[in-house]
């Protein structure tokens, strides 16, 4: 079995079809990428004699990784024996750690932890083997928050991450707003009548 990545460059953006702004896309980074099995590798050889116990199973998780990223969620899968799947939706993640070791950052990867309201300190999905992890991690941030605009290019030349958010949230947050502008103009008005009063 060929351990070749299907993932396509580090950089993947996609044009946005409403005229230039570029917009980072996770759909297509569906495997890890081939430095996690080398970073598999270097930790099992770590445990010394007991290397091929602990890379077997590291090894399986490795070729069986799945990720899917949709407009409702993250989806992740793995096991041969015991297949595991574990499906969040953007509603349900509370929070995201970006943690990397000093072999990880040695080889360019990270570790991106995603937690709900479990009550488990442990993240309920830990995403590994991706070289796009910050982009990623704004992107989840953006998703779980029902952001929505465009993506402007910052200093690095780099994109920023934009989403378009649940339509059905992004118009209530639209409503929210627009009531919290009223209210504010209303306390402006009442506020310079009265210091016109005194």
């Amino acid at each position: 079995m060929s351990t070749q990545s299907l993932q396509p460059s580090p950089t993947k953006e996609v044009a946005d079809q409403e005229g230039g702004a570029r917009l980072f896309d996770p759909s297509p980074f569906d495997r890890p990428d081939p430095v996690l099995l080398k970073y598999y590798a270097i930790v099992s050889l770590a445990s010394g004699p007991l290397f091929p116990i602990v890379f077997l199973p590291l090894f399986c998780k490795y070729v069986t990784l799945r990720y899917r990223f949709d407009t409702d969620g993250v989806a992740m899968q793995w096991g041969v024996l015991f297949r595991r799947e574990i499906y969040l939706t953007h509603r349900r993640i509370q929070d995201i750690h970006l943690t990397r070791n000093i072999v990880q950052r040695w080889m360019g990867l990270a570790s991106l932890g995603v937690q709900t309201a479990s009550g488990s300190s442990a993240p309920e999905m830990t995403i590994e083997g991706l070289l796009v992890v910050e982009q990623l991690r704004d992107y989840l941030y953006l998703k779980m928050r029902g952001a929505k605009g465009h993506g402007t290019n910052n200093a690095q030349g780099q994109f920023d991450v934009v989403s378009n958010g649940n339509e059905g949230h992004a118009i209530e947050s639209d409503e929210i707003l627009q009531l919290l502008c009223q209210i504010r103009d209303g306390l402006r008005q009442s506020k310079e009548s009265n210091e016109v009063a005194s």
